[in-house]
């Protein structure tokens, strides 16, 4: 019997225990340790600060998912991973593996920049517990309005989400009369709107351009916050942009238990993987979703970070897991499924504010041979399409239609 352990309770980490329970028999254990007992369906946290989703709404218990197809699921929270003598360390005991497959998300570093983050100056939407943070402030925004910025820090990874919620922003401050009181200014580590940490896409830049002049929204490339004030976020080039509320993305981490593991982790807690999500020195860890380190193939006048969003995260959870059940089956290293990070297809629906850009490349970084952005103006259907989708399946225990 081998014992498979996920680390994590999000995209990657139900999508990697279920498939690597799909694959193998029953005289081999999987477990599932995470440290919260629901999935919740992060992309749609944008919605919570403006009422339009509660976090129940987009949350599911996962243990009764789980335990129905097989796995274990354990509770608790991790402390460090002993890769020398296989095993995991957690807040209730010890877990020994003989495979490990780590798909634990990342930490936020609101601390990198002073004022930052919910509890300083600024809010977010990186959790549920920020976005219902960010509802309050939005709420007060509305009864006493003033001007916003909305973005991202230097190093920060997640822009699309930024543009989700500045557009949303926008659409909500329309919705509730206040838009005329509300100059709204958009800050980008991007050297132009619509890069995205990958590159960019073939028309993307005139169509956020044209987003922009159509919504009166000011706009920032290559902007790097010194600090976050009281009243104003202060940039690296003297700017002193005055705000009432304001929503910046930080930069990500790695897990925090991946920097106390000796070797588990490069310097910002990411692992390094081969194209097999195999670890570069443990044989038996595999990595997904966000907690694999991707270097950019590309260099920016200021640092950006790699976006990793739902599909790619279960797209490498599915290849990492179906490698250890190979592994475990007896197949050899050189029958692995290799798929490097930037060759996964780029699948993305972009809210733009009761509207949306459906998203769609063979590959999520260039070269690509194909790549299209197709603008939905009438509204965000696909968006929300997607969301009943993935909360269905999930429900369902389903990890392999998508």
């Amino acid at each position: 019997m081998s014992k498979v352990v996920v680390i994590g309770g999000s995209f990657a980490g139900l999508t990697g225990a279920l498939e690597a329970r799909r694959k193998l028999g029953p005289e081999h254990e999987v477990t599932l340790i995470a440290k919260t007992d629901d999935f919740v369906y992060i992309p749609s946290l944008i919605w919570v600060p403006f009422g339009w989703r509660q976090v129940k709404d987009i949350s599911i218990p996962i243990r009764p998912v789980l335990e129905k197809h097989g796995v274990r699921f354990l509770k608790t929270e991790v402390t460090r991973v002993e890769p020398g003598q296989n095993r995991v360390v957690t807040t209730d005991g010890i877990e020994d593996y003989d495979y490990l497959l780590v798909a634990s998300g990342v930490s936020t570093r609101f601390d990198l920049i002073e004022g930052l983050g919910p509890e300083k100056n600024t809010y977010s939407v990186c959790t549920p517990g920020h976005a219902e943070q960010a509802r309050e402030g939005w709420q007060k925004l509305i009864r006493d309005p003033g001007p916003v910025i909305v973005g991202a820090t230097q190093g920060a990874s997640c822009m699309g989400a930024g543009y989700e919620f500045l557009f949303n922003l926008e659409y909500a401050a329309r919705k509730a009369g206040v838009r005329d009181r509300v100059d709204i200014t958009w800050i980008t580590p991007e050297p132009y709107l619509a890069h995205f940490g990958i590159g960019g896409m073939t028309g993307g830049e005139t169509m956020l351009k044209a987003f922009m002049k159509k919504f009166h929204i000011n706009y920032v490339t290559n902007s790097e916050v010194e600090e976050v004030t009281e009243s104003e976020v202060v940039l690296k080039d003297g700017r002193r942009l005055p705000y009432k509320y304001s929503m910046i993305i930080p930069p990500f981490n790695g897990a925090r238990f991946v920097k106390e593991s000796d070797d588990l982790g490069d310097e910002k807690g990411f692992i390094p993987v081969d194209d097999t999500y195999r670890h570069k020195k443990y044989a038996n860890i595999f990595a997904a979703g966000l907690a694999v380190a991707v270097p950019l193939p590309f260099t920016t006048p200021v640092a950006l970070g790699m976006p990793k969003t739902g599909f790619p995260s279960e797209e490498t959870a599915r290849i990492a897991s179906h490698n250890i059940a190979r592994l475990i089956q007896g197949g050899a290293a050189s029958e692995l499924q290799a798929k490097p990070w930037g060759k996964i297809a780029g699948l993305c629906v972009l809210d733009a504010g009761h509207k949306e850009v459906v998203i769609v490349s063979n590959h999520l970084l260039k070269p690509r041979q194909f790549a299209v952005m197709i603008p939905n103006p009438l509204a965000n259907i696909g968006k929300r399409l997607l969301e009943k989708y993935f909360l269905w399946k999930t429900r369902r225990g389903l990890s392999y239609l998508m």
